[in-house]
């Protein structure tokens, strides 16, 4: 279970010439190797599949949540240290012999540094599968709760498993492009990089407490004080004071509800209600959520209310102001089922009897920031990272020409390098077991073979410019800016009325590049690291089917095993099981696929408007650059960022304005703060503190259900209450008549 590759160990001193260009690379990044270490040892395999399946576990289960939750690999980074150093302690190191052709050791040495970046890889695939990005159960969940599809365990184990090997394939294919070259460096990256090398290096003996014992210290508060939102006191999650001032007021109460409002003067004391949909806070970079700040004010507290009292834009005034609804031109909410086929296919004569579909205004205008949001990346980058485009076309030029290569590339040239024909197989497997799947199952998944093979071309096509953004600039991260809606425009003016096929469009042609590129910044990790390329390739691929079967298997139970889970208008009202991030899901592939974008944003169509916004982000950032040129001098003015400023007001919703708020008022004071004026104790236990309140955090939210929630027990009395706010969901609109609300007259 070593590593395959012995080479001779060399340690030596870079020659200066052959450093890191990158700055930020050559700081963080060792520029030493000891090829001698071991890697895939017994250690990494145990602990590798176990944090792999302990993560996609707790990321599977959290995403059901009204607060999702998503444990980041940082918790087992640390984590597995301790028990890491423990199995090298008291394994046995006699070496056994299997079969006279290999050789092993339970316990080959010191844990080191390889090892628990190994498991680390492991663990990523546990976090991007699960929690980063969770589409492909998403679609599944959507088939099976609100469609009620009677989709069978095989083909959703398809689509599941094809997804992630898709997007595995496509790494392996452009690793030498986006991960090879100098340029792609991946910043992200080098957070991980420091944490390595902060949990492997002797600590100076100081006052305070070590990495480790802070970490125990607020895992365990992490974990007792999450008993309360979760379980004895749940309106800690969003406290909504504004409410109480004013129980009788509908305005007050749209203002400053946490759930149904726009959340102002709310906050919480939940860790899983503030990284609910944005991650953790404390590992985001100020500069960014200072931009995601500014958009998400514009937004909330400019734009928002203007277009809702003062314009009625989109007929706002007959909806709530906030929702994550689809409602009738009545108020009522969309019945789906009186326009959808016995095929779940749109039924136009039935839709026209029915009526057009409406959404809340502060949904419709975040799909409008997506437009801008689209746009406003492609300029931004063009004007900002080369004119016209041309540095980011060098940069991928110079990798295709090979380009000269720095210290990490020389010292990698010790290892045997994965052969190209190892991926093929994997892209050209997934891509005819997904097309069977096109023919086995074409009831269940409406997207015919050519429909697939178009997916696979726009994956193909967009990853690698997507990918070299990101690994430059760091900019995208898992959102990738409005590419989900111009794959949902495309495939739903080709296959209009076919909600499933554009949920499985968007997994094959979108979310197979976001895997990709999840993928490419664990090869580059790697890379940085010195991790031989084989060991990668076997860690990832292992670990990207644990965690699909795994991913699917505990979706699979909690759809079988959870009473109207995802219905929040069933038997259950008050179920923590509302899945919040699969309602807008659904709602996307009603809006994209059943109805479509041509009766929604084409001519005729109420939120036709919504369409300028693309030209508006190609113009947003125009002022931006020719500032930065005119006063160049001022160095702030580069920093501001339209892609990520309409980010501000991107996931709304499910995510509601107090997650958001609360993230930006975390962040800003550990990350501005807390950095400028403690900055020895960020760099010392920034990073740990997120994964302890992540950690604390998933470990009591998963024995509450099991110990509690689950049986039935469930408490009842004004502080399970998640929301005082009865009135923030109403209309206001004259003669529109909603259960429990006032009729205005």
């Amino acid at each position: 279970m070593a590593s395959s590759t012995k080479p001779e160990p060399a340690t030596t001193e870079p020659d200066p010439q052959d450093r890191c260009q990158i700055e930020e690379v050559a700081l963080v990044v060792p520029e030493t190797d000891d090829p001698t270490l071991p890697v895939m040892t017994f250690r990494a395999w145990f602990l590798g599949l176990t944090s792999c399946t302990l993560l996609i576990f707790l990321n599977t289960f959290f995403t059901y949540r009204t607060q999702p939750l998503v444990i980041s690999a940082i918790l087992m980074q640390i984590a597995v240290l301790p028990i890491g150093k423990f199995m090298a302690r008291v394994l046995p190191t006699r070496e056994f012999d299997l079969f006279g052709v290999w050789k092993f050791s339970l316990n080959p040495g010191p844990f080191n540094m390889k090892e628990h970046v190994i498991i680390t890889i492991f663990a990523n695939c546990g976090v991007s599968q699960g929690g980063g990005d969770a589409y492909s159960i998403g679609a599944i969940t959507v088939m099976k709760a609100y469609y009620k599809q009677s989709l069978s365990f095989a083909c959703a184990l398809v689509i599941v498993v094809t997804t992630q090997v898709l997007g595995y394939g496509w790494a392996g294919l452009l690793r030498r492009y986006l991960v090879d070259p100098v340029e792609m460096w991946w910043p992200a990256n080098l957070a991980q990089v420091s944490l390595f090398r902060a949990l492997h290096e002797k600590e100076v003996k100081s006052k305070g407490f070590t990495r480790m014992q802070f970490f125990l210290i607020f895992l365990t508060l992490s974990f007792l004080y999450y008993a309360l939102p979760g379980y004895l006191f749940p309106i800690l999650t969003f406290f909504s004071w504004v409410c109480w001032a004013f129980p009788r007021s509908i305005t007050a109460q749209q203002i400053g509800s946490g759930y149904h409002g726009l959340g102002i003067g709310a906050f919480t004391l939940d860790w899983a209600g503030i990284s609910a949909y944005h991650g953790s806070p404390l590992i985001s970079p100020w500069t960014s959520i200072v931009n995601v700040g500014v958009g998400f004010i514009m937004f909330i507290y400019i734009i928002v209310p203007l277009c809702y009292w003062k314009y009625n834009t989109f007929d706002a005034r007959k909806f709530p102001i906030f929702s994550n609804q689809l409602f009738t031109t009545s108020g009522s909410k969309y019945d789906t089922t009186k326009v959808l086929t016995p095929d779940y296919e749109l039924d136009v004569g039935a839709y026209n009897s029915y009526g057009k579909l409406y959404l809340s205004p502060l949904f419709a205008l975040s799909i409008g920031s997506g437009f801008l949001r689209f746009s406003a990346t492609i300029v931004h980058v063009a004007l900002f990272h080369g004119s016209g485009g041309r540095d980011i076309w060098r940069q991928s030029r110079s990798a295709m020409q090979n380009a000269k290569l720095d210290i990490h590339a020389k010292l990698m040239q010790a290892y045997k390098p994965v052969p190209e024909y190892w991926f093929m197989i994997l892209l050209i497997g997934s891509v005819v077991l997904s097309l069977i799947m096109s023919f086995v199952w074409k009831a269940d998944v409406q997207l015919p073979w050519w429909g697939m093979i178009f997916a696979f071309a726009l994956a193909f096509i967009v990853t690698l410019p997507i990918g070299v953004i990101q690994a430059t600039t760091n900019q995208l991260g898992m959102q990738q800016p409005g590419y989900d809606i111009i794959a949902q425009f495309m495939i739903g003016y080709v296959l209009p009325g076919k909600p499933i096929a554009n949920l499985l469009f968007k997994i094959y042609g979108r979310i197979s590049t976001v895997h990709a590129l999840s993928f490419l910044s664990d090869l580059k990790l790697g890379h940085y690291m010195k991790i031989p390329p084989r060991c990668m390739y076997t860690a990832q691929l292992v670990g990207t089917l644990l965690s699909g079967i795994v991913n699917l298997a505990v979706a699979w139970w909690m759809l079988e095993s959870i009473n109207d889970i995802c219905d929040i208008e069933g038997t259950h009202p008050d179920s923590p099981w509302t899945c919040p991030k699969y309602r807008v899901t659904f709602d996307a592939s009603v809006i994209w696929g059943l109805i479509g974008p041509h009766r929604l944003f084409g001519p005729g169509g109420l939120y036709r408007n919504l369409v300028w916004l693309f030209l508006v982000g190609a113009v947003l950032p125009i002022p931006i650059w020719a500032l930065s040129k005119a006063f160049p001098e001022k160095k702030w003015i580069a920093l501001i960022n339209i892609p990520v400023i309409s980010y501000g007001f991107a996931g709304m919703p499910p995510a509601t304005p107090t997650n958001i708020a609360s993230w930006l008022i975390t962040g800003m004071f550990f990350n501005y703060f807390v950095f400028k004026y403690h900055k020895r104790w960020w760099q010392k236990y920034n990073y740990v503190l997120s994964a302890a309140l992540d950690a604390g955090t998933a470990f009591m939210g998963v024995l509450l259900f099991f110990a509690l929630q689950n049986s039935g027990h469930n408490l009842k009395w004004w502080g399970t209450e998640v929301d005082h706010c009865p009135l923030a969901s109403c209309p206001t609109a004259p003669g529109i008549a909603v259960k429990g609300c006032p009729v205005f007259k």
